[in-house]
């Protein structure tokens, strides 16, 4: 899947600009961090932590069933709600406060 530059850079300004959200993070398919309002050592722990975590989970899926897919990932803790939505060449983790 492949979008124009621009059209990428408008989408994650709107996720951005929701209410709550902290940052965003979008890695590459070799866990590599591309894009990130995150400082940077904050950034590299998100990105291979959850690369890591979200391809155990599509795997998971496909174990159980091998004609499904991960299409997204949610994970709530007490101080953060984190999102990720696996493409085949990228990530893109959105973190943000779960109490707004």
């Amino acid at each position: 899947m492949y979008f124009p530059s621009a059209e990428v850079e408008e989408i994650l300004k709107r996720i951005e600009s929701h209410k709550g959200v902290i940052g965003t993070v979008v890695v590459n398919a070799e866990g590599i961090p591309i894009r990130s309002t995150l400082d940077n050592s904050t950034t590299v722990q998100y990105a291979g932590q959850l690369r890591h975590l979200t391809m155990m989970a599509r795997s998971t899926v496909r174990d159980i069933d091998p004609q499904n897919d991960l299409t997204f990932l949610r994970i709530r803790s007490k101080k953060h709600e984190i999102m990720v939505a696996p493409e085949n060449n990228f990530l893109l983790i959105v973190i943000q406060n779960p109490c707004e």
